[in-house]
């Protein structure tokens, strides 16, 4: 059974340079121009055809509002397994179910530093996940605007010519993806 998201109630786990946690904080306070590093994760699907799913921030989100990125990604709880993380995040995201067993941990060290025109800074270590799966999402629109599905090669574009198009940790994590050999069924 996945867990309902409750934003009230939700924190950040905050973490040293080795991904230990030192504490937490609310995440409505963490988001600023001097964001503490912070445990995150990023979520990629490819379905069977080897297309895979990006999705465009709804523009009510605090941190780059309207950019294409990543299916999804979230923050997990304190002691939450990152697998029932994504779950969870999946389906209050895109409204999908999270096989576990069609997910692979693709780049378990990712970490990144970016700032949005708005002055706020990401700050996270965020381990990047790939799942498998042929699910049509249905995303809610206070946090998805609207989706596609597009080749690997797509997205070799988007990321060499026009990287401005979507978010920096998926221009990076695309990167680290394709040259580990990763983007390609």
């Amino acid at each position: 059974m996945v867990r309902p998201m409750t934003a009230a109630g939700l924190n950040v786990i905050l973490v040293d340079d080795d991904n230990r946690a030192i504490g937490t904080a609310p995440k409505a306070t963490v988001h600023t121009s001097s964001t503490p590093l912070h445990r995150a994760f990023s979520c990629h699907v490819r379905r069977s055809d080897g297309r895979w799913l990006l999705s465009r921030r709804a523009v009510t989100k605090l941190t780059w509002p309207g950019v294409w990125t990543n299916a999804f990604c979230g923050h997990p709880d304190l002691e939450e397994d990152p697998v029932d993380a994504i779950a969870r995040h999946g389906y209050s995201e895109l409204g999908i179910a999270v096989d576990p067993a069609r997910l692979t941990l693709a780049l378990p060290k990712f970490r990144y530093r970016a700032i949005d025109d708005s002055g706020v800074v990401e700050n996270e270590i965020c381990p990047v996940w790939i799942l498998e799966s042929d699910i049509t999402p249905e995303p809610r629109p206070e946090e998805v605007a609207s989706y596609r599905w597009v080749e690997a090669s797509d997205l070799d574009a988007l990321v060499d010519h026009t990287p401005f198009l979507i978010s920096p940790w998926s221009v990076l994590q695309w990167s680290a993806l394709r040259e580990a050999n990763l983007t390609r069924p």
